[in-house]
């Protein structure tokens, strides 16, 4: 059986603890798109781990972790995490890392930060990752896979060559910076090759062997529904597929195979980065939701940057469950919330002088303003609470609020950062 764990907003939901916390029944954990241009941030018995191209089932040594091939794959960032983990005392996960994921090469990472200091306020607020110029290379079929690294020398400098050629015009003209290095490029992939050989075989074939075996694989995406390259807040948004659908190729699994798809949605919004947010908030009362969500405060787990703040989306949500074919609905960091005396909800967008409660495209999200109700918070700490008939009545209205407008069921509740805290609804 397949699980998937997706974010139904702009990304930062808490999708790390949901997946950790379903680890625990879990066989396999894939992460199967995206690269290191986000983080998940995860609270255990081992410490505080800001995860970013690791699966968030590491922590586990019943399970096996696949880097899959539709990941952008940074070879030296992987095991430098993967290194950080074990220093903290966590048992070196097994790691599978697919022969078809293509790498994240040195080049890329500078295109990305030439390309926003080009752009300037007309940047897209990247992480400067790589990840654009990567998928770019990708599709254009002039990128690196891992298999290549084991092949015939000659043709892999062969294929430098021919990459450094194209590279190398848009380098010295454009961005008026030295071209690439042949042979210190190559080098680079053989300390690569060293470092990834270990881990790597054809992880389709492994899955398809496990889910014959009745074995449970949990798919784990990175940021969320808004951030997709064909249905998000275009072109705000990432290179690679967020939606769960995309985990049936980004891992290489059988589409029918996924059963369960929980997406994730925070009980109020944040996003990193440029793009429209309709029910963004600004000034003390964003700094003071801030200050007080996340875990240690609202700031992005790779960049370090300020999130955006905004109150709870259900336009965004709907729209986002609905694009996920979600089955589940993880509401996290419900918690936070508990400082306030009401707690508006986004319940519509005015476009036009009409209210809408459908998600429209950026050109016209661009124009939205935000439609308020305001329901009364509970006035009081919510962590530690473990049965949902527990909660107090305020909260548990503003749960059953949130789900007859978004249409989707909330069937897990976050109420804390370490994985116990949690409840089933």
């Amino acid at each position: 059986m397949v699980k998937a764990i997706v974010g139904a907003n702009w990304g930062d939901e808490g999708k790390g603890k949901i997946t950790d916390m379903m680890a625990q029944d879990a066989d396999i954990v894939v992460r199967f798109q995206g690269g290191a241009n986000a983080g998940h941030t995860i609270v255990n018995k081992y410490g505080k781990f800001a995860l970013h191209t690791l699966p968030s089932g590491v922590f586990y040594e019943h399970t096996t972790s696949i880097i899959g091939n539709g990941v952008a794959l940074d070879i030296p960032r992987l095991f430098k995490e993967y290194n950080e983990v074990v220093s903290k005392g966590v048992p070196a996960p097994k790691l599978l890392v697919s022969d078809r994921a293509q790498i994240v090469m040195p080049y890329h990472i500078k295109f990305d930060e030439y390309e926003e200091e080009r752009l300037g306020k007309a940047s897209y607020g990247s992480t400067k990752s790589g990840i654009a110029p990567f998928y770019s290379d990708k599709y254009s079929k002039i990128g690196f896979q891992v298999s290549e690294l084991f092949g015939d020398e000659e043709s892999l400098k062969a294929h430098i060559k021919k990459v450094a050629e194209i590279k190398n015009a848009t380098l010295v003209n454009l961005y008026h910076k030295d071209p690439i290095n042949e042979t210190e490029l190559f080098e680079t992939l053989m300390t690569y090759k060293k470092m990834v050989e270990p881990h790597v075989c054809d992880t389709a074939a492994y899955l398809w062997d496990a889910l014959k075996q009745n074995k449970t694989v949990l798919l784990e995406g990175q940021l969320g529904t808004m951030k997709d390259t064909d249905h998000g807040i275009y072109p705000m948004v990432t290179s690679s597929s967020t939606l769960a659908a995309y985990g049936a190729i980004g891992a290489g699994v059988p589409p029918y195979e996924i059963k369960k798809i929980v997406a994730v949605s925070k009980a109020y919004s944040s996003a990193v980065g440029a793009g429209a947010f309709v029910s963004e908030i600004f000034g003390d009362e964003a700094d003071e939701l801030r200050r007080r969500g996340g875990d240690g405060g609202e700031y992005g787990a790779t960049t370090g940057r300020p999130r955006r703040m905004g109150w709870y989306d259900c336009v965004a949500s709907k729209y986002g469950c609905r694009l996920q074919s979600a089955t589940d609905v993880a509401l996290t960091v419900l918690d936070v919330l508990g400082y306030l005396d009401e707690i508006p909800v986004c319940v519509g967008y005015e476009l036009d002088g009409k209210v809408t409660t459908d998600f429209p495209v950026t050109s016209k999200l661009e124009k939205c303003k935000p439609v308020f109700e305001k329901l009364p918070g509970w006035k009081c700490d919510i962590r530690g609470i473990k049965k949902y008939e527990d909660l107090p009545e305020n909260c548990r209205n503003y749960i059953e609020f949130i789900e007859k407008h978004i249409g989707f069921p909330i069937t897990m509740i976050s109420n804390g950062p370490s994985r116990e805290d949690i409840i089933y609804k």
